[in-house]
């Protein structure tokens, strides 16, 4: 017994040393009553919202898979799917131009991510759709020469045509920095390891660099894709019938106008909530390496310590 009593004393100094499994974190009261209140007012505004007629809920329901809402919502997705590919395939190649050591090639790429950074979208696919205006045929041509083959304009850039190609190209332009950006912060020492171990500059580019840099190019670019599948919804301006322009062709006739731009703001939040959920795990895949070390380096730590 007195063996016990000697050991639970405190030590000579007067100090006393809990014992730290017995530790608990203290209630917070200040942020439970927080959570509370604003669990109160989300709960009492959605309760409003729900409830207010002029929002057209039964409206909302009736036309929330009408098949022109469907329709709109396939074209919606298939420029998202298609312009991003194609932007980011675009915006590779521009990436590793602006890094290039040819003053030509950094020089092109520089003026290709000024300009199509520096005009809003809207005017960029504008500008596509009335290309006819600028240029009423396209041909190919020897320079100063004469011409082999040549379409009329409007038969080629098609209001989906002009979608296409605004979407990617200004998509290119920000892919381009944001992949730029996963590549510098790949320690320069990665490659003239592989390089001295015989791997050709592209080899250790898409075997090496590339792999490593997808840490800092997912984030930035699950945000573009976000991006790009609400900018779908400009194309309307240029009647092509995309999910917002299916909406507005609806209202234009029933004059339920807030009832069908919320069929439309929902179908967008389900699709970027998607898309959120599908970035987790990706970010999660490319980002185990840093979970097997810190697994590693925990265990390494807590031995260092009982060492100690």
């Amino acid at each position: 017994m007195s063996d016990r009593t000697a050991s639970n004393a405190p030590p000579s100094g007067g100090a006393d040393f809990r014992d730290v499994a017995t530790a608990h974190t203290p209630f917070q009261t200040g942020r439970l009553v927080l959570w509370l209140v604003i669990i109160l007012v989300v709960a009492d505004f959605a309760w409003i919202v729900a409830n207010n007629e002029n929002f057209g809920w039964p409206v909302v329901a009736h036309y929330f898979f009408d098949p022109v809402v469907m329709s709109g919502l396939t074209v919606s997705l298939g420029l998202t799917v298609v312009g991003m590919l194609l932007g980011i395939a675009f915006g590779l190649i521009i990436a590793i131009a602006r890094m290039s050591n040819d003053r030509l090639a950094r020089s092109f790429a520089s003026l290709f991510i000024w300009f199509f950074r520096g005009t809003p979208l809207l005017v960029q696919l504008i500008f596509w759709y009335n290309m006819s205006t600028l240029f009423p045929q396209l041909s190919i041509a020897i320079p100063f020469g004469p011409t082999l083959v040549s379409w009329e304009t409007n038969s080629v850039i098609t209001p989906m045509t002009a979608a296409i190609v605004g979407l990617a190209l200004n998509e290119a332009a920000y892919m381009a920095e944001i992949i730029r950006g996963g590549l510098l912060s790949v320690d320069r020492g990665q490659s003239e390891t592989a390089e001295a171990f015989g791997m050709t500059r592209a080899r250790a580019l898409w075997r090496i660099i590339i792999p490593q840099a997808m840490r800092s190019i997912v984030p930035p670019t699950g945000n573009q894709l976000i991006s790009m599948i609400k900018a779908t919804s400009l194309v309307s301006v240029i009647a092509m019938a995309d999910l917002l322009y299916s909406v507005q062709s609806i209202y234009n006739r029933t004059f339920e106008i807030i009832p069908m731009l919320l069929v439309a703001v929902i179908w967008y939040l389900l699709i970027t909530t998607v898309l959120n959920i599908g970035q987790s795990y990706i970010e999660a895949y490319y980002g185990r390496s840093d979970r097997r070390n810190a697994t590693v380096a925990k265990p390494a730590a807590v031995t260092e310590e009982a060492s100690h």
